[in-house]
């Protein structure tokens, strides 16, 4: 059975009618979007890039160990998917997963995820000819500390590959309460069901 479509060829012609087909189609695609991200998080296994362990590992290894440390669910899953934009974006990963994350974290999270290459950096740089202080820039910020951390218990030791990794399936509950209801988007009050919106 074919879903109905708009029926328009440019944009600037569309309708309400139009809008109406398409939102009901992307309510079911949005439904989604934990799994796709998950399948793309996948794709980081069997890359090593010269690491210990392969970029899946190490996310999965960074997510168990704030799990097991307590941390909220908003928490573990950025530190899940603090590296998914190895794939795409390897001269900016930071900046893939804050993009994905942006629409349903604090924004506490968010300036950790986007700026944990740049603290990460503190224990590598030296090594590549870059600034391993480069993360002094930002010590008057509010999210410095918590930023610092997460690379020094959580990113920094997730390398080793006898160390608890929990599967996916451990986190994947986690992953989809989290992004169930964007918190900040243009299109958050677009996307309420009309009996909520008229209430």
């Amino acid at each position: 059975m074919n879903a109905k479509r708009a029926q328009f060829v440019r944009m600037e012609d569309s309708t309400q009618e139009d809008w109406q087909a398409i939102g009901g189609e992307f309510m079911h695609f949005a439904q989604g979007l934990p799994e796709r991200v998950m399948a793309h998080l996948k794709i980081l296994e069997g890359d090593y890039g010269g690491f210990p362990v392969d970029r899946y590992t190490h996310s999965l290894q960074t997510a168990t160990r704030a799990l097991r440390d307590g941390r909220d669910e908003e928490y573990v899953v950025c530190a899940l998917l603090h590296d998914i934009g190895d794939t795409l974006g390897s001269f900016n990963h930071p900046d893939i997963a804050a993009a994905i994350l942006q629409p349903f974290v604090s924004d506490a999270n968010l300036w950790m995820v986007k700026h944990h290459g740049i603290f990460q950096g503190h224990y590598f740089f030296h090594h590549i000819g870059l600034d391993r202080d480069l993360r002094d820039q930002f010590q008057a910020h509010p999210h410095y500390e918590r930023t610092a951390e997460f690379c020094a218990l959580y990113d920094n030791p997730a390398f080793d590959p006898k160390a608890e990794t929990l599967p996916i399936s451990e986190f994947a509950p986690l992953l989809r309460r989290v992004m169930a209801q964007p918190r900040q988007s243009i299109y958050k009050d677009a996307l309420k069901q009309p009996e909520t919106a008229a209430a």
